[in-house]
């Protein structure tokens, strides 16, 4: 999803507005010289404010009176919801008739739902937040009646899918934003933390990312994954505050670092943090690795159990959806654009609530003639 450059602090291992203290600050030698080197290096470029447009410049003009539908693994994920806005924005740009049915966060209700998409004989489906393997029968049907797939972290990988068969998924490259968030604390920790990981087993493209932040976590001998917690993100807001309040009392001050698939995992957890007497500025040092909704961002704006986020750039990648889909109904290939990653802190946010990057909307617009 993020406005003054923040320089990541070579010597202290941590940003200047995210309530460092003492500790933080201390002189003690870290615990991986080299990873905290080359991590303190990645930090500093991916919380660099200038993000001009470097997305599409060309493709297809807009074809026009088209339906697309986008069907949401759960509207209470706030990533699914902000691609979903952008996605309803551009379809108007274009005159298409665009349709948004929440999937409810459970296999039932997400086939229930591309079932109403299919009943809808629309030109285009979106699939948002799921495995389409959920609804393998009903995305066959699609497949047989002509209509393109598109998913939005449907697969673990950006781009066109042959299995699933996918016209493009869209994503940021999930290797990048959990490496970029497992840096974020070796660099901010300067190679010395406890740190407890958040997933949600129950989708592929979360437990990926979550195991590809552990990956990154493990290349520094001073940085301990004290526990590694699968917390479905529908069952978050039940979950969260019983697992906080177990993971205070077995691990204590020990815990100073988190790292979550989804920022949601920390608009729960704060009432536990609170209420255990916490300091919203201080340990533990939260990153959510996705999506970088406008909470996240008004946690981060005011140190409130968040000090950083690894945005998806929602909004933007709602009109790379219908970008997408109008290269589909040409016949073109897709665009093969994948958004950069990004760091957001109090320090660099300039108090915004999303990231985008600069100018594309007036980029796609050009495109396709409107």
């Amino acid at each position: 999803m993020t406005a003054a450059a923040l320089l990541v602090m070579a010597t202290a291992g941590c940003d200047s507005g995210a309530g460092a203290t003492a500790s933080d600050k201390s002189s003690a030698k870290p615990g991986c010289p080299t990873v905290l080197s080359r991590a303190e290096q990645a930090v500093k470029k991916a919380e660099e404010v200038n993000a001009p447009w470097k997305g599409p410049t060309t493709g297809p003009r807009a074809v026009h009176g088209k339906t697309v539908v986008y069907i949401a693994q759960t509207l209470t994920n706030p990533g699914v919801a902000g691609v979903a806005q952008g996605f309803q924005e551009a379809a108007k740009i274009l005159g298409w008739h665009a349709r948004t049915l929440n999937g409810q966060g459970t296999p039932g209700g997400i086939r229930a739902a591309f079932q109403q998409a299919l009943a809808l004989k629309p030109d285009g489906i979106v699939l948002s937040g799921f495995d389409p393997g959920t609804a393998a029968k009903e995305a066959k049907k699609a497949r047989a009646a002509g209509i393109p797939l598109i998913g939005w972290h449907a697969t673990a990988a950006p781009g066109p899918s042959k299995d699933p068969q996918l016209f493009s998924n869209i994503t940021s490259r999930v290797e990048d934003v959990a490496k970029i968030s497992a840096d974020w604390i070796i660099a901010r920790s300067h190679g010395h933390a406890g740190v407890v990981l958040f997933t949600d087993a129950t989708v592929p493209f979360a437990k990926h990312k979550s195991d590809l932040i552990r990956k990154e976590l493990a290349t520094c001998s001073g940085v301990k994954l004290l526990s590694y917690t699968n917390i479905p993100i529908p069952d978050a807001s039940r979950r969260s505050i019983g697992e906080v309040r177990s993971l205070l009392s077995r691990f204590g001050r020990t815990w100073t670092y988190s790292a979550a698939i989804n920022d949601l995992y920390f608009q729960h957890a704060a009432p536990a943090l609170r209420a255990a007497g916490k300091d919203g500025a201080g340990a533990p040092y939260n990153i959510g690795a996705g999506d970088g909704d406008p909470s996240a961002f008004q946690r981060v704006n005011g140190k409130q159990f968040q000090a950083a986020t690894v945005p998806e750039p929602l909004s933007e990648q709602g009109w790379q959806i219908i970008d997408e889909f109008n290269r589909a109904f040409t016949g073109a290939p897709d665009s093969g654009y994948v958004a950069p990653v990004h760091i957001a802190t109090p320090t660099n946010s300039g108090g915004a609530l999303s990231w985008d990057s600069e100018g594309y909307r007036q980029a796609y617009r050009k495109i396709w003639g409107e």
